[in-house]
């Protein structure tokens, strides 16, 4: 990818303008300018790599609302949490495809919801192909970062990813390193056994901003490293050659206190940088409702406060890469 800094990745498309994962998402990101799209991945039943943000679909779908699926609603356990509704690795894709595309956050964003049940879901394979396309057409490089999902929950139950992820890269042209292809995972693991099948991009490891990574938690319990303690310096000593780089939450640099005032930036992103990995974060969004406290205006969570304030901060960082959902804001603000 090109060497902006940092990368603006277009955050499972542009979902601030259209429900996240659909095909008008990863068109308008594109259009918008992005340096990379974002899609995240999970499994269906006959091992379709499908893109969704959760296995769980009834608010990213239309499937609570067909009739003759309404027998699959069922309760599963998904990285240690319960969780009720309808999950992909119950369906065919042949099934999945005939479910429509919804807004997440309706009540939040109500101008993406009004293109709801429009659109079909997406296999991996075909945002890989679009963001092939979109590159010829735009003549520049435009990358993927793929964020792998539930690894270790879909080896579980006779999943395995990796296998999956293999052959989709292989046979959409994107495993050589011809196309800027990132990897990424909450999960470690899964990233260090793509890494030996010898699929060349970066590697990123997700830190959420509380929790352990449940590879962990399924292999050592309660000894498992937290997250947290993975970007104290010991913890990114021992990410030295695992992976390229770590992608945390906006949380972790921007440090809010309980009130909601920003206390940081930490020190992360340079100890990060000091020990040769790239820094990622997420997700930057304009609206109150994602925004540190002392930056909103107002309490509607829809209105948009200082959000270019809260990312400058971020921006002083030296940040590798950032996440948005509004890819013309991004594009506009980052590239400054």
């Amino acid at each position: 990818m090109p060497r902006r800094s940092p990368l603006v990745i277009g955050h499972r498309g542009a979902p601030g303008y259209r429900p996240e994962h659909s095909r008008s998402s990863y068109d308008l990101a594109l259009e918008m300018g992005v340096d990379a799209v974002e899609p995240d991945i999970v499994v269906s039943k006959d091992g379709v790599l499908v893109v969704r943000h959760e296995n769980e679909i009834s608010t990213t779908t239309d499937v609570a609302d067909r009739p003759e699926f309404a027998h699959r609603r069922t309760t599963k356990t998904v990285d240690g949490a319960a969780l009720t509704g309808w999950f992909t690795e119950d369906f065919t894709w042949d099934e999945l495809a005939t479910l429509r595309c919804r807004e997440r956050l309706p009540n939040l964003r109500p101008s993406c919801a009004s293109f709801d049940d429009q659109q079909p879901i997406l296999r991996l394979t075909d945002v890989l192909d679009l963001v092939r396309q979109a590159s010829l057409e735009q003549g520049r490089e435009i990358g993927v970062v793929l964020e792998i999902k539930h690894a270790t929950y879909f080896s579980g139950i006779g999943l395995d990813m990796v296998p999956l992820i293999v052959a989709d890269l292989r046979r959409a042209g994107w495993a050589d390193g011809e196309l800027p292809l990132v990897l990424e995972a909450f999960e470690s693991t899964v990233l260090t056994r793509l890494r030996a099948r010898g699929i060349r991009g970066s590697y990123v490891y997700l830190i959420e901003a509380a929790g352990r990574p449940f590879d962990m938690v399924a292999a050592f319990g309660k000894a498992a490293l937290t997250y947290r303690a993975t970007i104290e310096p010991p913890g990114l000593d021992s990410l030295v050659g695992v992976v390229d780089g770590i992608s945390v939450d906006k949380r972790l640099i921007l440090a809010p206190d309980k009130r909601g005032r920003m206390t940081g930036p930490t020190s992360v992103v340079e100890d990060a940088h000091a020990r040769g990995l790239r820094v990622f974060t997420w997700t930057c969004r304009p609206e109150n409702a994602f925004l540190v406290g002392e930056y909103r205006i107002g309490r509607a969570p829809d209105a948009v406060g200082e959000y270019e304030a809260e990312w400058d901060v971020l921006r002083s960082t030296g940040l590798d890469g950032v996440f948005v959902d509004h890819a013309d804001l991004g594009v506009a603000f980052f590239r400054a």
